[in-house]
């Protein structure tokens, strides 16, 4: 594995053991994958590469260059579209989709609201939403490790973006869910101490990325250590 695998596992085992059952090859065919703001194709060329039908959807050219460059070295095809969530339902078309990704993109939107309504219009009955948000409460604390304690103060309690993100709690995220007609299925605290250690150390200690892996594991599903993590991942049908 290397270095940057080995740094990358902590932050994303937890998402990938959620969806993994979901993508995992069927009897009734490949299902229809969308990615939004999936920009170079880190999870796409992934789920393509089981077999699965994917539309990456991002508004940069650069990103989806470098998506269809991936895909080719990876031997998968992998379709991108340029837009964002308000283009949704016209690039998706009436079809729709089976599995829609909106990992690290509700933070960036005008209105989340409207930009969960759109997913909601694509997504097949049955289907699975897959939302990987920033939480708010370990954006306090990382500031104010940092020594900024002003900006970790103005966080507390707000629910407006800062610069250009705005953060969730799992309760404010599952909330939206909820008023645009999901169902939450699962919560899980994501990067609860993959941000927290030090990335030399994974390179050095033997087992050590493994280890934090595992550890990872064990606390996502646990309600005491979700205001830690970095982000939370909601699956919702």
């Amino acid at each position: 594995m290397s270095a940057s695998e080995r740094r990358a596992a902590p932050r994303t085992a937890v998402v990938w053991d959620v969806l993994d059952p979901i993508l995992a090859p069927r009897g009734d065919g490949p299902l229809d994958v969308v990615d939004i703001g999936g920009g170079t194709g880190g999870s796409a060329v992934r789920i393509a590469g089981l077999g699965h039908r994917v539309t990456v959807v991002d508004p940069s050219p650069d990103a989806l260059a470098a998506l269809d460059r991936r895909a080719r070295e990876r031997g998968v095809e992998v379709l991108g579209r340029q837009g964002d969530l308000s283009d949704l339902p016209s690039l998706v078309g009436a079809d729709g989709a089976d599995v829609v990704l909106c990992h690290g993109v509700l933070e960036v939107v005008d209105d989340p609201a409207a930009a969960l309504a759109s997913i909601r219009e694509v997504l097949r009955p049955g289907g699975f939403l897959s939302l990987l948000v920033a939480q708010r409460h370990a954006a306090v604390v990382a500031r104010a490790m940092a020594g900024h304690f002003a900006q970790a103060a103005a966080l507390l309690d707000s629910t407006e973006p800062h610069g250009r993100t705005r953060r969730y709690t799992a309760r404010e995220a599952a909330d939206l869910l909820e008023a645009a007609d999901f169902t939450v299925v699962s919560t899980h605290g994501v990067r609860v101490f993959a941000d927290l250690v030090p990335g030399s150390l994974l390179d050095l200690e033997p087992g050590a990325a493994a280890g934090l892996v595992d550890l990872e594991r064990a606390v996502a599903g646990r309600p005491e250590y979700l205001s830690l993590a970095t982000q939370v991942h909601l699956l919702a049908t």
